[in-house]
């Protein structure tokens, strides 16, 4: 059982009470939330089944279409801290509307798209639509939750779109590509964004408006570093570590970076607010943050690769392969709210981590005569119960401790991190794939890449056992449906 965060000041400052929902009302709020992550998470790995389709029918070179998936995560991840921020002058649900709206009109054009070029602007569209809407989902539900199981359920939910939507966009993909064309990964967007749209209205209430003068020189800085660092990462594992496009990528971004932490110190109301990572207890939960997609993406890209490439299934079988990890998501995250109250944020990273780690050392021992039933779909359950039980817990604690006025900043660099981590898996994990793959086969390359992954986990497990905390809870009050629920009060920054 972890111990409680110190008393708070009542100068710290507070995040608004939500405002009281029916039951019904609530839950349709949620799904508007569940619903827009799903379609931003899919996006990132629907497109990847129909390349093959992409590639035939638009004439992309081998080289120029990994530009199709690179297009959208650099416009995702250059933009997400600026939009953040924007968010937070605006009203979150206006930004959510606004980045749908782009998002839908960006995957028309791309579904009609007759030239390569002009489905790669496409692409470039859905990555700012997507950075627009994605930092509104997580203070959105802040929002309109209260703090306690009720939140807990909500988060729960938001894992399972964050976590499920690769799986589920790579068996989607191959379903919509096999049988309507690979438009279609494009087109299911429209009337989706359309209904999340006029539920946005219709069940979220907005947040308040924080007026301030846009932070243009923080925005620039950010943006650069991060297309710099994405654009390094991704480059170095096709191109090596040494290519003169890495290295000048994560100069830029190192001269960025300092930049960002210069102007940063001097604005009131920054992209960037460095008070988030004030103290290692406030930094370590989005280190940790980071890690763990890094380590996802040994599990989601290697266990991929083994499946086609060893095994030899269809990219729809392999989606299929994953849902495993899918159901245990899905049964974790019905008994995890009403527990996590009980045993603490702490317990459930902790656990959960050590879960992921063993999965992905499991993995490990893949080789050549390895089936599906001998070798992946024990280790991918344990990876189904580990990422259950870890993502909604460090959401809440970086949302939890952040101020009121920096939670759409909050979201913005958790959802950074995440794009971030999984951008250093993909150079990491693929330059140890590579490397091992000539020299001993791609069996072993896999095992040995997945090994490596077992390490990202671990990183984030140490991070989370020495700075993790627990949440207070808040007393009980009469519930809006009659029953207990926990009081609205103010949650503030912890120490």
């Amino acid at each position: 059982m972890t111990t409680s965060a110190p008393p708070r000041t009542s100068a710290a400052p507070v995040v608004p009470a939500p405002s009281p929902h029916s039951g019904r009302r609530w839950m349709l709020g949620l799904v508007v939330v569940f619903v827009t992550q799903l379609m931003l998470v899919i996006d990132g790995s629907i497109v990847n089944v129909a390349l093959p389709a992409i590639q035939a029918q638009l004439g992309f070179t081998p080289t120029s279409l990994s530009w199709v998936v690179t297009a959208y995560a650099l416009a995702f991840a250059g933009l997400i801290l600026l939009s953040g921020r924007i968010g937070s002058m605006i009203g979150t649900r206006l930004a959510l509307v606004i980045g749908t709206l782009v998002f839908i009109v960006a995957s028309a054009l791309g579904g009609f798209a007759p030239t390569a070029e002009l489905l790669i602007v496409a692409r470039v569209l859905q990555g700012i639509g997507a950075a627009i809407a994605a930092p509104s989902t997580l203070v959105l539900l802040m929002k309109n939750t209260t703090p306690g199981p009720q939140r807990s359920r909500a988060m729960a939910m938001f894992v399972i779109a964050a976590g499920s939507g690769g799986a589920i966009g790579l068996v989607l993909g191959g379903i919509l590509t096999t049988t309507l064309g690979w438009e279609w990964v494009m087109f299911v967007n429209i009337p989706v964004g359309l209904l999340i749209v006029a539920g946005a209205y219709a069940f979220l209430d907005e947040t308040d408006r924080l007026p301030a003068r846009l932070d243009f020189g923080g925005a620039a800085a950010s943006t650069i570093a991060m297309v710099a660092l994405i654009f390094g990462f991704t480059t170095a594992a096709s191109d090596g570590w040494t290519h003169p496009l890495v290295v000048a990528s994560f100069v830029v971004a190192l001269f960025a970076l300092g930049a960002l932490m210069i102007v940063e110190r001097r604005h009131l109301a920054p992209v960037v607010p460095l008070t988030l990572f004030s103290t290692a207890r406030r930094a370590a939960p989005f280190a940790a943050m980071m890690m763990v997609p890094a380590g996802m993406f040994a599990f989601f890209y290697f266990v991929n690769l083994f499946t086609q490439n060893v095994l030899h299934f269809d990219p729809l079988g392999t989606g299929l392969a994953l849902l495993p990890f899918v159901g245990a998501m899905l049964v974790t995250n019905q008994f995890s709210p009403a527990l996590l109250p009980r045993l603490g944020e702490k317990t459930f990273l902790i656990v959960g981590l050590s879960a992921l780690m063993v999965g992905l050392l499991w993995l490990g021992q893949l080789n050549a005569e390895s089936t599906f039933l001998s070798g992946i779909l024990a280790p991918t359950l344990i990876m189904g119960f580990g990422a259950g039980l870890t993502f909604a817990p460090l959401t809440s604690i970086i949302l939890d401790q952040a101020p009121a006025d920096d939670l759409s900043s909050a979201s913005s660099l958790l959802q950074a991190a995440q794009q971030l981590g999984g951008s250093i898996g993909v150079a990491v994990l693929t330059t140890v794939f590579v490397s091992v793959s000539a020299a001993s086969g791609a069996a072993t390359g896999t095992a040995t890449a997945l090994l490596f992954g077992a390490g990202f986990a671990a990183v984030a497990l140490l991070l989370v056992s020495i700075w993790a905390r627990r949440i207070p809870m808040v007393p009980l009050v009469s519930g809006v449906d009659g029953g207990s629920a926990p009081a609205p009060a103010a949650v503030t920054i912890g120490s």
